[in-house]
């Protein structure tokens, strides 16, 4: 019994260690994470704009924002090319680079470390060095002027606009694909390519039939992200704007908008709850994408 007893304690003593080295995690999380995801929702509810008491109005915030509210759908529509035009290309570049990466070559370790730069770089920094090309008087129009292209109204022109910022955003987020899908290619074994090459199957071939089933996981994973992170966009649309996104601009997405309501019309109730609705899309979208990724597995 005496033996028992004293492993109880030890057992106890363990615990207790262990919990105290957890709570500071877990402090950090309650406080971070689970009060402020707690209090927008609660926000959401309620009409308040930093300076009076909170006024409960039920579900009005999500019924002007879903009926009423012809900017929603503007923002909802830019947002949704705007997730194409950076997906499609992220994740196709993505894969080419990470395929480039994979192969023994001369210099390869530095081509690596260049095609990773943007990954460290400060999205803000990033937009705000692209906003100087994309002027007027930029580098870009400059070299076009050589060639007798007059200047092109890259970040004016509604249009212009949404496709200059997903070039932005595509620099910045293809490092990181590809970082996923060359770690995943690197996982691949070797001895399906070599019998493969036996068969007569040439690189395409390989690649398709071989490389993008076997990394599937991976490439679903991505194509979450990506399409998180362009539904979530607004540092790289403020700085690369100016801060001038509008209805009138190709560049009122759904982070701008939230940003105007929240701090410009100090609306803190409806831009809460216009969060609460970007966070249901983002996670039916990724529900959906985990199903699809889900079948492919079974079918493989």
């Amino acid at each position: 019994m005496p033996l028992v007893a004293e492993r109880g304690r030890l057992a106890r003593k363990r615990e207790l260690a262990g919990w105290g080295f957890v709570a500071p995690n877990v402090v950090a999380v309650a406080v971070f994470l689970v009060f402020p995801l707690g209090f927008s929702l609660y926000t959401s509810f309620q009409a308040w704009d930093l300076f009076r008491p909170m006024r409960f109005v039920g579900l009005d915030n999500y019924r002007r924002l879903l009926g009423a509210d012809p900017l929603f759908l503007i923002a909802l529509r830019n947002t949704a090319v705007f997730t194409v035009l950076t997906l499609v290309p992220t994740v196709v570049i993505g894969l080419g680079i990470a395929a480039a990466l994979q192969r023994k070559l001369a210099g390869i370790a530095v081509f690596r470390t260049v095609a990773f730069l943007p990954l460290v770089a400060s999205t803000v920094a990033m937009a705000v060095v692209w906003r100087f090309i994309f002027t007027g008087d930029g580098i870009l129009n400059s070299a076009l002027g050589w060639v007798g292209i007059g200047p092109v109204p890259w970040l004016t022109d509604p249009e212009l606009a949404l496709v200059s910022l997903s070039v932005v955003t595509v620099w910045k987020s293809v490092p990181f694909a590809t970082v996923i899908l060359l770690a995943a290619m690197q996982g691949v074994p070797e001895q399906l390519y070599e019998a493969a090459k036996i068969d007569g199957a040439g690189a395409l071939r390989r690649f398709s039939a071989i490389t993008v089933p076997l990394i599937r996981g991976p490439l679903s994973f991505v194509f979450v992200i990506t399409i998180i992170n362009s539904v979530q966009a607004f540092d790289q649309v403020y700085a690369l704007t100016g801060s001038n996104g509008g209805p009138e601009t190709g560049t009122y997405l759904l982070g701008i908008m939230l940003f105007q309501n929240a701090f410009g019309f100090y609306e803190l109730g409806y831009a809460s709850a216009l969060a609460w609705v970007m966070f249901a899309m983002l996670l039916v979208l990724t529900l959906i994408q985990l199903r699809f990724a889900r079948r492919d597995a079974v079918e493989l």
